[in-house]
């Protein structure tokens, strides 16, 4: 069943590798737990009272509520899955109460930072510091998500419309516009790349001209932020924060942010009208004579 769901999700659902290994380490923790506790692998005779002790084991354990909501979305969809082929006549997870997550503000970087970063990395030449610049500045200026950078080819880019054609969730194709300056930048680059390593389909490749993996761009922005902000994570997900907190700031339209994100409803883009009320209360609180 479990192998069932995973190739559904993957192949039918076209959900990301990462995606599709998470769901399978959170499935083989609860059969784990099913047969260390209950001494059954039958997923048709889980009742809700087992989920819900395998959810208290998980808070015992140090799972964060974030953690624990993951592994129960896992699992709801998996149930999901399983009364529609007809595996089971009953979802137990109706009666799951998901754990309340606080809310955080997402992190972003202060515009004056983001721009000297930018200007420290504009000396940097030769294939890897030009392919560094290139992915900072192509998170910051796509707001786009580090599995979608990972997998985009030349082929993506359209230089005649300033476009970048992006495969997001659910296989969803979006496009996101560039400025002119940095265009031209990405022609400097892929002149660059293809002087080190021929016609390669790939946009981004490692210093030896290998397939790009997430670790690699998960360092090179880590070292970048590392030198211009003191904030706690330092990941491409905190650029793709501040593009969306900076085009906020600066009177973007919410759906349009919505849009350029690829997300799927607005509630997840108005997490970052938080900042921007932060930002006017801040102002308010130095500017008026009463406050």
């Amino acid at each position: 069943m479990k192998d069932r769901f995973l190739a559904y999700i993957q192949y039918e659902k076209r959900y990301s590798p990462h995606t599709v290994t998470a769901y399978r380490t959170d499935l083989d923790q609860f059969f784990a737990f099913l047969s260390a506790q209950y001494q059954t692998s039958d997923i048709s005779g889980v009742d809700h009272s087992m989920i819900r002790s395998w959810l208290v084991f998980l808070m015992e354990q140090g799972d964060s509520p974030r953690s624990v909501n993951r592994k129960l979305t896992s699992l709801k969809s998996f149930y999901r899955f399983l009364l529609k082929e007809g595996d089971v006549e009953n979802n137990p997870m109706r009666r799951i109460i998901s754990p309340k997550t606080p809310k955080h503000l997402p992190e972003f970087v202060e515009a004056g930072r983001m721009t000297a970063m930018i200007d420290h990395m504009d000396g940097d030449k030769g294939f890897p510091g030009m392919r560094n610049r290139i992915i900072v500045e192509m998170f910051y200026n796509t707001g786009m998500r580090l599995s979608e950078l990972l997998y985009l080819k030349e082929t993506d880019i359209d230089f005649h419309t300033d476009t970048i054609k992006v495969l997001g969730k659910r296989n969803k194709e979006r496009l996101i516009p560039f400025t002119k300056k940095f265009g031209l930048l990405l022609k400097d680059y892929i002149k660059e790349k293809e002087t080190s390593f021929g016609l390669v389909p790939e946009l981004f490749l490692t210093d030896s001209g290998r397939k790009m993996y997430p670790k690699l761009i998960y360092l090179i922005v880590r070292d970048q932020l590392r030198s211009f902000t003191t904030l706690e994570k330092k990941s491409p997900h905190v650029l793709r924060h501040t593009f969306a907190t900076h085009l906020l700031n600066n009177g973007a339209d919410l759906n349009a942010v919505k849009e350029l994100l690829g997300h799927a409803n607005l509630a997840a883009t108005q997490v970052y009208t938080h900042n921007t009320i932060e930002k006017l209360k801040k102002i308010y609180k130095q500017a008026h004579p009463r406050a």
